[in-house]
């Protein structure tokens, strides 16, 4: 299965999802932003980074870039895509995950290993997760506040649609410390937390086990090769 991750001006944390990709037993496909070919991939990566230097919004014109017109139609046609960080907001920005991004509740540039709350563990990117179960994934963002008007909020939380809460700490003011949502099909995910940089012994965040072996955030990725073999 061959995974596409897209590169756009000021990400920074694309050579880390191909990585975590490859390391999950997949193909990973390096994509351009200005591009209108996904080269034939079966599943996508928006990645961290800071795209366009976040003028105007963080991800809004990222959104609007060449290849986000492919993005849209093959998440509209049921495509696993997940957007991390910087992708989370472009998601949010192209309208395929609910919500909005604001400036940290504190106002300052936060990195820390996060402890979540997995809330949906039938997505595409999350079966290999238990509903409940708590992970650790990195955490590095400046507008990382999630963001949406009262009905949104009532509608996602009762729709199953929060993939992810923020536990112990919520570290940058996110309504009601969600940290991920998903579209109304599961097979869009987006989340402020970086799980590429959690796939790999002795790179990950430190566990209780032992420093720098977290990689929780191996299991998005192979969860989306199994989403992936289960359509083929």
């Amino acid at each position: 299965m061959r995974i596409g991750v897209i590169t756009f001006p000021g990400s920074l944390d694309d050579v880390d999802a191909r990585r975590g990709v490859r390391l999950a037993g997949a193909e990973p496909v390096a994509l351009w932003h200005g591009d209108h070919d996904l080269q034939g991939v079966d599943a996508l990566v928006l990645p961290g980074g800071f795209s366009y230097g976040d003028y105007l919004r963080a991800g809004a014109i990222a959104s609007r870039s060449p290849i986000m017109a492919e993005v849209i139609d093959a998440a509209n046609s049921g495509m696993p895509v997940l957007g991390i960080c910087n992708g989370f907001q472009m998601l949010a920005e192209a309208r395929l995950v609910p919500g909005a991004h604001t400036r940290n509740a504190h106002q300052q540039f936060i990195r820390r290993d996060q402890v979540l709350t997995v809330e949906n563990a039938s997505t595409a990117w999350t079966t290999h997760f238990e509903q409940g179960e708590e992970i650790i994934v990195p955490l590095k963002n400046a507008d990382g506040r999630f963001v949406a008007d009262p009905a949104t909020i009532e509608r996602i939380e009762g729709e199953g649609q929060v993939v992810f809460r923020y536990t112990h700490v919520n570290p940058n003011g996110s309504i009601n410390d969600i940290a991920g949502v998903c579209n109304e099909r599961g097979n869009v995910v987006g989340l402020m937390p970086h799980p590429e940089h959690a796939t790999e012994p002795g790179f990950g965040p430190d566990t209780e086990a032992a420093m720098a072996s977290g990689v929780d955030g191996l299991r998005f990725f192979t969860s989306a090769l199994d989403a992936l073999l289960a359509r083929a």
